[in-house]
This record gives structure tokens, C-alpha cells and sequence, in this order.
């Protein structure tokens, strides 16, 4: 189903309902999952920052399970700062300290391996270097849950009008892992996507690999609100503390001001001809 208008898909001062957005599907690269979804999370005051990067210089860093999703023959590095609220499963109430909360993650693109289902589309997703997130139950239920590089780190998100100060260090190893910054929208939401924009952003999955089995976990929302950004960073060292170095080129900058996110249960995705991988020292 298609956006029915402003009353679901543009309009910030009403929220769509669940079923308005289980059902707005056409943006999607590929159906829904069959299962149903297991959490809901509202997602606030996002920056897209990212670099191109030389794919040489990433590829080391991805798991040999997943190829390089390239745009233009780079590959693009993101460190996206924004915070989170209502994060709660299905069918129960939101943890107080776990419910509301900053988060930072440092990230990749990638392609899942071809699945052994029949049919079943190679599904572009997103590869996470580090997530950095302010509540420690949050960060251990994931690194429990799904495998996912989580860090605790003490954040600050102040929003003031159309500016976003967001300070972020992490309390844990591997660290100095650092971000200052200060953000906000140049414009209004427009009405289409460039084609890097798409890329970037209208990614309906992410992949984990962990002892050689990969993992997906598949998410859904409405198209990306995006709006133009503008952006002043002060201290950096995300990207670095993973292995890389961003270059010196001002990074594209997109603005999202809220997006209502329903995620769904991790699944291990067969390869049917898996990768082989170096030998352990």
C-alpha cells in the first residue's frame, strides 16, 4: 500500500497508527516479514553523517559473510547520533531505564549472502561497527540478544528549536571513543529522494555475523522524513576507535526528526556456498 497522503506519511503532529504503518509497504525493497514484529521503538532528532570511503579501505573491517554494498564504487561510513523513546516488546511495558535513551552508531553497507529459501531476494542491509547507547540494560540485552557490538557511554542530547547538542564519550573498551556535535535541519522535508539519499537511508535490515553464521534482523517504518542538515563537529574519534579514518571531506548530511520503527525477530540466514575464512593464529 501506498502513503495515503500527509495524514501518514508527512504529517509530525499526528502519529500513524500501527496498522497505518504495517501497511504502507510500497517504499520497501522486499515484502514484510511473514512473522510478526517484537518491538517498537520511536527514533528522534537524527543526523545522517557520512563519508565515502575507498572500499579498500573498509572491506578488511566487514565480516568475509557479506559483501560491500557499493554506491558509485565507494563504499560510505555513517556515524549517526540521535535518541530513542517508547522503546519497548510487544505486549509489554517500557523498562524505565531502558525505554528512553540516547544512542550513536557507527555503521556500513552491506549485502546479505543469497539465502537457500527459494526466491528469496539478496537483501541490502546495514553493517554496524559500534553502537554506543546510555542505558546499560539496553546495551547488554543486545549484545545478549542479537549479537550486536554495543557500548555503554555517558550522552547528553539537549534539543533547542531546530539545534541538536549531542555529546557522547563511552565507558567502555575500546575507547577514547568520542562525539561532540552540534545539528539541526536546513530546510523542509523534501518531497523526493536523491538516489545516494535512498541508498543511505531506505535500509530495512541489518547483519550480524557471529562465529561464522549470519544473522539478519529485519525492521520496518514509513520513508525516511529527510530534511537537509547542517552540522559543526567539535570531536570525532567514533569511526577511528573501529579502524577507520574518515577522510577530510565534508561529510552529506541529512536530517530526520521522527521515525516510528517496528522491529522483528533475528533469523540466521544459510548460505548455501559460505566463504572461506582465514585459519585462527
Amino acid at each position: 500500500m501506498r502513503c495515503r497522503g500527509e495524514d501518514i506519511c508527512g504529517n509530525p503532529d499526528r502519529l500513524p497508527s500501527v496498522s497505518d504503518i504495517l501497511s504502507v509497504t510500497a517504499h520497501r525493497p522486499w515484502p514484510l516479514p511473514h512473522r510478526p514484529w517484537v518491538m517498537y521503538q520511536r527514533w528522534h532528532d537524527l543526523l545522517f553523517a557520512h563519508w565515502a570511503m575507498p572500499p579498500e579501505k573498509v572491506r578488511t573491517l566487514v565480516p568475509p559473510e557479506l559483501e560491500l554494498d557499493l554506491f558509485q564504487g565507494n563504499a560510505w561510513v555513517g556515524v549517526i547520533p540521535f535518541w530513542m523513546s517508547h522503546v519497548h516488546f510487544r505486549g509489554l511495558p517500557p523498562v524505565p531505564t531502558a525505554s528512553r535513551f540516547p544512542e550513536l552508531n557507527v555503521r556500513t553497507y552491506v549485502r546479505g549472502p543469497k539465502s537457500r529459501r527459494a526466491n528469496e531476494p539478496v537483501k541490502p542491509g546495514v553493517y554496524f561497527f559500534s553502537l554506543d547507547a546510555a542505558s546499560v540494560l539496553a546495551v547488554l540485552g543486545a549484545r545478549a540478544g542479537a549479537g550486536l557490538p554495543y557500548f555503554w557511554a555517558e550522552m547528553q542530547a539537549k534539543v533547542s528549536d531546530d539545534e541538536v547538542r549531542y555529546r557522547s564519550t563511552r565507558r567502555q573498551s575500546p575507547r577514547p571513543a568520542e562525539l561532540a556535535v552540534s545539528y539541526g535541519p536546513t530546510g523542509p522535508v523534501a518531497p523526493q529522494k536523491a538516489s545516494i539519499e535512498t541508498f543511505l537511508t531506505e535500509r530495512y535490515c541489518l547483519y550480524v555475523v557471529r562465529s561464522g553464521r549470519v544473522h539478519r534482523l529485519e525492521i520496518h517504518h514509513l520513508p525516511w522524513p529527510l530534511q537537509p542538515a547542517q552540522a559543526d563537529f567539535e570531536t570525532n574519534t567514533m569511526a577511528q576507535r573501529a579502524g577507520i579514518e574518515l577522510p577530510p571531506a565534508q561529510p552529506l548530511l541529512q536530517f530526520a526528526k521522527l521515525l516510528e520503527v517496528f522491529v522483528f525477530a533475528p533469523e540466521e540466514v544459510r548460505n548455501p556456498n559460505p566463504p572461506e575464512r582465514s585459519p585462527q593464529v
